[in-house]
């Protein structure tokens, strides 16, 4: 008898009213689970480190080297753009995108990235406890 094999695939998603949302999809059934708030800064922060871009630009960046993992949804991108602006962490200025189109450029800010490296410190410290937890027998 042939095996069975069935494709998982895992998606998350960013939504405003109740965070990040990680989907797992089957042919059965679709379950969410809700994970750390302040995730989304994170990508965008790191994304941005890589030089400015526009929002449609870090949307897609981010879909990419998550190897389509990661998607993150334009109603839950913006408001965090003009969050991360608010605190200092990013800067945005009108420029052109590679369409031809009149595009907000956000920035990396010196505050910014000093604020990428505590969320990556805490990310990993995070990341560490939760894998001691999991390795536990």
């Amino acid at each position: 008898m042939a095996p069975l094999i069935v494709a998982l695939k895992l998606v998350l998603t960013f939504d405003t009213k109740s965070g990040i949302m990680l989907s797992r999809v089957d042919n059965m059934n679709e379950s969410r689970l809700d994970l750390l708030q302040g995730t989304l800064d994170l990508l965008v922060l790191r994304t941005l480190q890589g030089g400015a871009q526009h929002g449609w630009a870090i949307s897609e960046r981010i879909q990419q080297i998550s190897q389509d993992v990661l998607r993150v949804n334009q109603g839950s991108l913006y408001p965090a753009l003009h969050r991360l602006e608010h605190q200092g962490w990013i800067k945005a200025e009108w420029g052109v995108s590679e369409l031809g189109r009149r595009a907000r450029f956000y920035r990396l800010t010196a505050a910014g990235t000093r604020q990428l490296d505590r969320e990556t410190d805490t990310w990993n410290r995070l990341a560490a406890a939760i894998g001691r937890v999991l390795e536990m027998a």
